[in-house]
């Protein structure tokens, strides 16, 4: 299970690289860069991992996800500056959108580690103070803790100089409510996980007990 968490969470947060470039509005009220309805889903995945598998391997995924972005940088970088066969009409539109993409994902690679990193810390003091009990607490809290710093600090970075203060802010606050909103509605998905992760921690070791009774 290990495996396909760290690969989902791998390939969310290159995903989430991609899309951010845009942004969508909900009615009057709130302006989100589209990675957000993706970005908030690795929250859960490094929670469960946590919880699991415990600090160091979640720090290692954090690490893994973090060395993965940046090589996703470099191999953009590279395909930009490929040159474009003749019959290619693309490259301007290309280029505008993936450059576009560099300071994001800037911004991106900066609110990740510090983010996720602290996320992983809440989380495991919370655990240490409540045990095997009370998950929805550290679910919850260290997600709502470290969404507030990375949405802070990506949108600041990503976005300061491309419009107004007071819409930066107003994006701050609506990205938050968003991902608070989402991290409660995810905390089923979180018990889920960590069942079916535990299930197959147990199952192995039993797999592991018989290898070595034979």
């Amino acid at each position: 299970m290990l495996l396909y968490l760290n690969g989902a969470f791998v390939g969310l947060l290159i995903l989430s690289n991609i899309l951010a470039v845009k942004l969508f509005s909900i009615g009057n009220w709130a302006i989100l860069p589209a990675a957000v309805i993706i970005y908030v889903f690795t929250y859960p995945l490094l929670d469960t991992i946590t919880e699991v598998y415990g600090k160091e391997v979640a720090r290692k995924t954090v690490t893994a996800g973090l060395v993965t972005q940046m090589m996703a940088v470099i191999f953009i970088f590279v395909t930009i500056k490929l040159p474009a066969a003749s019959f290619y009409e693309f490259q301007g539109e290309f280029e505008t959108i993936f450059t576009a993409g560099f300071r994001v994902t800037i911004a991106s690679l900066l609110s990740f580690l510090v983010s996720q990193n602290l996320d992983v810390s809440v989380f495991h003091r919370l655990k240490q103070k409540h045990g095997e009990k009370k998950l929805w607490i550290r679910n919850n809290a260290s997600t709502m803790i470290s969404q507030l710093v990375d949405t802070t600090i990506f949108i600041m970075i990503a976005f300061y100089g491309t419009m107004p203060i007071t819409a930066l802010l107003a994006m701050i606050l609506t990205q938050y409510v968003f991902k608070f909103l989402v991290a409660i509605l995810d905390t089923p998905f979180v018990y889920l996980f960590v069942k079916l992760c535990k299930r197959d921690e147990e199952r192995n070791r039993k797999k592991g007990e018989l290898k070595v009774i034979g």
